[in-house]
């Protein structure tokens, strides 16, 4: 028997008219999958309600993928897939296993011959770059900074430099609750010329995306408390 199709499917960044960031044809693909490996069932139900599932939201079997989640126990995620089933994998927002615990499930994947299929949908990274008129042929995602300020500010430092040096775009996230934490860190690190691009809320109607020099931002006080954000530099 030959293995199901695993389809890695976006969702929205937040609350907002589906149709506006998930195509149709997505949508109507994904009605039609009764087997899911997603990171919260009750969120990923909710996402699937939103698209009018062909199945009973209560017939549609569902295996969950988090941190948590043990290496060892990610070959029995696929039992659906190598038995024949096709399969849908959620993140709980934007894009699976980027920045998404997804990517060692689709790295086994490929190793048992399985085929992998990204469906098109918001990617908060890559709209954060477009939107940022910073360089999208060089860049680079680190994810989280660290968290103790002193190292905070090393940290910055060094991509601050790096960016310099190689003419490369620096994009890092944060847990919303420190936004403000982090953009007082790299006013303080960051030299008056290099530009920041902070984008927020990206696709709901509260998105607001602004590129400044360190120096102008200084003199304004951006309003990213507990918002999604992307954080972009570029020295």
């Amino acid at each position: 028997m030959n293995p199901g199709t695993l389809y890695l499917i976006p969702t929205p960044l937040g609350a907002g008219d589906i149709a506006q960031v998930i195509p149709i044809a997505v949508r109507q693909l994904v009605a039609g999958l009764g087997h899911y490996i997603v990171e919260h069932p009750k969120t990923a139900r909710q996402f699937l309600k939103q698209i009018d599932c062909a199945l009973p939201l209560q017939e549609i079997k569902m295996q969950v993928l988090d941190e948590h989640t043990r290496s060892e126990d990610f070959i029995n995620l696929l039992a659906p897939l190598l038995a024949g089933n096709d399969m849908g994998l959620l993140s709980e927002a934007g894009c699976p296993a980027i920045a998404d615990p997804g990517a060692e499930l689709v790295r086994i994947a490929h190793k048992k011959n399985i085929r992998v299929v990204p469906l098109v949908g918001p990617s908060s990274i890559l709209l954060a770059l477009m939107a940022s008129g910073l360089n999208g042929q060089r860049f680079m995602f680190h994810g989280y900074l660290p968290v103790e300020h002193d190292k905070r500010l090393i940290k910055i430092a060094e991509l601050e430099k790096e960016s310099m040096t190689r003419d490369q775009t620096q994009i890092f996230i944060e847990t919303p609750y420190r936004n403000q934490r982090l953009f007082e860190a790299l006013v303080q690190a960051c030299r008056d010329g290099t530009n920041l691009c902070i984008a927020s809320d990206i696709t709901l109607a509260s998105e607001h995306i602004a590129t400044r020099t360190m120096k102008e931002w200084k003199h304004v006080l951006p309003d990213i408390n507990r918002k999604p954000t992307i954080f972009l530099l570029h020295g």
